[in-house]
């Protein structure tokens, strides 16, 4: 899987840091939709789901874990990786991870200079990863149902 191209749905309420980041990870081959509030996100996540969705925390109208628990729990939207975005600390990276979060970035370090290309390098990481994954889920199935396999 190629992540170039690799659809985006960018959910963030602070209009500087969304366009910051669409501009930077559409440099770096996303193709970057944006959302400003919750509501916003699960309408856009369910009518074209994205490849990945990277969400703020702190949103308006709906909060960011109430639009993790919601794309988790729709049938449509529940196989898309979430990479949570907050400024909250991170002890509750287990949590989050817990309800559905593929992974957890802190928005600190999303610093002027090189920020968004860590935030582009973590995207990158993620699909790749979960690409090897479904590979290799594919490659047991197949064997498992192997005439081969059996006893």
């Amino acid at each position: 899987m190629s992540v170039l191209n690799s659809k985006v749905l960018l959910v963030e309420d602070s209009k500087f840091l969304r366009l910051a980041n669409q501009r930077a990870l559409s440099k770096a081959g996303f193709q970057v939709t944006t959302a400003a509030d919750g509501e916003e996100a699960l309408r856009l996540a369910s009518g074209q789901p994205p490849d990945i969705i990277l969400l703020d925390m702190m949103l308006p109208k709906i909060s960011g874990p109430e639009v993790l628990k919601a794309l988790k729990q729709n049938p449509a939207t529940m196989h898309i990786p979430v990479i949570v975005l907050t400024s909250l600390s991170q002890k509750n990276e287990e949590k989050l991870l817990h309800e559905g979060a593929e992974a957890y970035f802190e928005k600190s370090t999303l610093g002027l200079d090189q920020g968004s290309d860590r935030l582009a390098a973590m995207l990158e990481t993620v699909l790749l990863r979960l690409s090897r994954e479904k590979k290799l889920q594919l490659l047991l199935s197949r064997k498992a149902s192997s005439p081969l396999s059996s006893p």
